[in-house]
């Protein structure tokens, strides 16, 4: 964050030599004398061209014939900045704005120099107030974002994904086309399980870059809690179509195509996604499924045994394992299967459910009714998720509405 701030700064020296002309500065209180004026704008490119002797220099010039031209103050406020004196360059921004309260330009230099010395808060205020007395000043706005995208990544790191969504959504509302803050919120909602809100997110992401791969995968994830497994399809498919060398985009492709019940072609994508990334077991379980759906017994139980030689404990497929023990009327086989499959993931109903059905065969009927109220409970639960989706955010009237 300090080096992003410090290039802000050498920014807003460039901006100073804009400042320092006469149209601007006639904005700006009393005009310098003509030779001030000449030596503030020389100093203005010296800082912009990141000659701080010489800038220093020539501001200690003007100084010392006007020690009150908050111009050259601010100037040297940000040349002080840059040479991490951070105290001196507090009190020369100070001084300016005591003599310029409504001086924009010193409020944005103070408050770089606040996120320079890790003070955010009061970073924050001085920003807000160069928008307050000037609405058009990106520099001001991007740092503000800048700030609270800082904030929102930093709560997310402390797991205070509340915090990190208001942060976003004042970031949001302050730069509603930044496509990286949208993209961001979209995340924190997602993970939040905010997916109509997520949804907007992304959608709006794509909308201003079109092919922003981060965004297309994270739609598709969204489409998928919400069970729009078709748009979430064309997600993916638009996704492996632009990066048919991602392991992960054929596997997700295949995840919503099992899901459609489309299992041949889902096959298909399974297998290229481990073409591309051999060592791996999602899309050797999800095989299994495949095989398992389809009937081919033996074909599932060789991808099932090869997802649980590399981890044992994989719950999905010591589920699958135990469905087809259970098919294959093994129950003693299919107990133990589904025990450690329930063990490793107790949120997995339909290992609940085998489990009962299991239990239910060898006549214990109280075991047996546990677990089927169990997968009967988990099964309300995900019905009631989907139902009582919440929305956080009032529909921006300026975004495409759903269809």
């Amino acid at each position: 964050m300090r080096l992003r701030f410090r290039k802000a700064l050498t920014f807003c020296g460039a901006l100073m030599l804009l400042l320092a002309s006469g149209v601007v500065l006639a904005q700006s209180g009393a005009k310098p004398s003509a030779g001030n004026l000449s030596l503030i704008q020389s100093a203005a490119r010296s800082l912009a061209a990141g000659d701080l002797e010489q800038a220093e220099s020539t501001l200690n010039v003007v100084l010392g014939q006007a020690p009150d031209d908050f111009r050259a103050l601010n100037l040297l406020g940000i040349v002080r900045a840059e040479q991490h004196r951070e105290l001196d360059a507090e009190k020369l921004f100070k001084r300016a704005l005591e003599l310029k309260p409504d001086f924009a330009s010193a409020h944005v230099g103070l408050g770089m120099l606040y996120v320079q010395m890790s003070k955010p808060d009061d970073a924050i205020v001085q920003f807000e107030e160069a928008l307050r007395i000037d609405s058009d000043r990106e520099d001001a706005r991007n740092s503000l974002v800048g700030v609270w995208r800082d904030q929102a990544h930093a709560a997310v790191r402390e797991s205070d994904q509340e915090k990190a969504l208001s942060l976003l959504l004042q970031a949001r509302k302050t730069s509603p086309k930044d496509a990286d803050v949208i993209y961001e919120f979209g995340m924190v909602a997602l993970s939040m399980s905010l997916f109509p809100d997520a949804l907007q997110a992304f959608k709006e992401t794509l909308d201003l870059r079109r092919d922003d791969a981060n965004a297309l995968y994270a739609l598709g994830r969204t489409q998928i809690a919400l069970a729009k497994y078709e748009e979430a399809r064309a997600s993916f498919d638009r996704y492996a179509r632009l990066h048919p060398s991602d392991a992960s985009g054929h596997y997700a492709l295949g995840v919503t195509l099992e899901a459609l019940q489309r299992g041949a072609e889902a096959r298909i994508q399974f297998e290229k996604s481990i073409e591309i990334q051999p060592a791996q077991t999602e899309s050797y379980f999800q095989l299994g499924r495949v095989e398992l759906e389809a009937g081919e017994l033996h074909a599932a139980d060789e991808q099932f045994t090869r997802v649980l030689n590399r981890d044992p404990h994989h719950a999905g497929a010591l589920a699958g394992e135990g469905r087809l023990k259970f098919q294959q009327k093994d129950y003693a086989q299919a107990l133990d299967l589904l025990g450690k499959a329930v063990a490793a993931d107790a949120s997995l109903r339909e290992a609940h459910y085998y489990l009962g059905m299991a239990y239910a065969r060898v006549n214990r009927k109280q075991d047996s009714d546990k677990e089927l109220a169990i997968a009967n409970r988990l099964e309300h639960e995900e019905v009631e998720q989907h139902q009582n989706l919440i929305r956080i955010i009032d529909t921006n009237p300026s975004a495409p509405s759903e269809k």
